[in-house]
């Protein structure tokens, strides 16, 4: 438990400090300004930023829209390549556009595993992105793990919830 305990307090400083420089980067590209891709309802926020917010789940998050894995994978089915391919379009339409794809897990597992399979979620879809003509140059990736659930309940529904990969415009 201990571990477990100071595994997330480490989890909770590095996802800090990567915000605060995300952040920077973001309002850098216009994100965040007049007339930024915020004030256009084209950006959702990221996860973490809506999670501090209280937010996380809320409303719509952007054009582009969530999928979803099976349990302990990261293969894409073909609604999640189906979903992929709705993206990709958009990204089309929009070719100055840069997205985060953030990789996430439910709560089974330990923090490291979990970790890790959000990293893998992260870079299966971004992999099926560039295949669908998407510049890699244009996608990055990051993994929260467990550690932003969209839903709180400890049954397969809520946990389907939170095996996902989310979007995030960061300008353009």
């Amino acid at each position: 438990m201990a571990v477990r305990l100071r595994a997330v307090v480490v989890l909770g400083v590095v996802l800090s400090l990567v915000s605060v420089g995300c952040r920077a980067k973001k309002k850098g590209a216009g994100a965040g300004g007049p007339g930024g891709m915020e004030e256009q309802g084209l950006g959702g926020g990221d996860s973490l930023a809506q999670y501090k917010a209280g937010t996380l789940g809320a409303g719509e998050g952007g054009p582009l829209k969530d999928i979803h894995f099976a349990f302990d994978s990261y293969e894409l089915d073909e609604q999640a390549r189906a979903g992929l391919r709705d993206n990709a379009n958009w990204l089309k339409d929009h070719p100055k556009s840069k997205i985060e794809i953030e990789g996430h897990g439910d709560e089974r597992g330990t923090v490291e595993y979990n970790l890790a399979l959000g990293t893998k979620r992260a870079g299966a879809t971004k992999e099926y992105l560039a295949a669908l003509g998407i510049g890699a140059d244009r996608l990055t990736t990051i993994s929260y793990g467990e550690e932003l659930p969209l839903c709180h309940e400890h049954n397969e529904s809520c946990w389907q919830k939170n095996r996902r990969a989310h979007f995030v415009v960061l300008g353009e």
